[in-house]
């Protein structure tokens, strides 16, 4: 093989790795389920008066409730449908170089 082919081939596979690193649901879905993780517990340890001021409804712990739910959906999207990165064929078509020679 020559160094070419393997210098592409390194690179598609970085390429992936940073496609599934940086997906956007990773990273919404992390976020989302760390804050429900806080919010929930704030909604655990809440106190009459804070019940009180929010007529009896447990706001933060719903709340938290719904962040985790969303979070764990991103996770699990991500998980079901991981991104496919464009191999080197497709990025030189996109850019209008034509078909790989060789």
């Amino acid at each position: 093989m020559s160094d070419y082919q393997h210098e592409v081939e390194e690179l598609e596979r970085e390429s992936a790795t940073a496609a599934r690193l940086f997906d956007v649901r990773r990273i919404i879905g992390g976020l989302f389920v760390v804050y429900g993780v806080i919010v929930t517990i704030a909604g655990l340890t809440a106190s009459d008066a804070d019940l009180r001021k929010a007529q009896d409804i447990n706001i933060n712990l719903w709340t938290g409730v719904g962040m985790l739910a969303l979070g764990l959906f991103f996770l699990v999207w991500l998980k079901l449908r991981p991104t496919v990165p464009p191999t080197a064929d497709e990025l030189r078509a996109a850019a209008g170089d034509g078909p790989a020679e060789g």
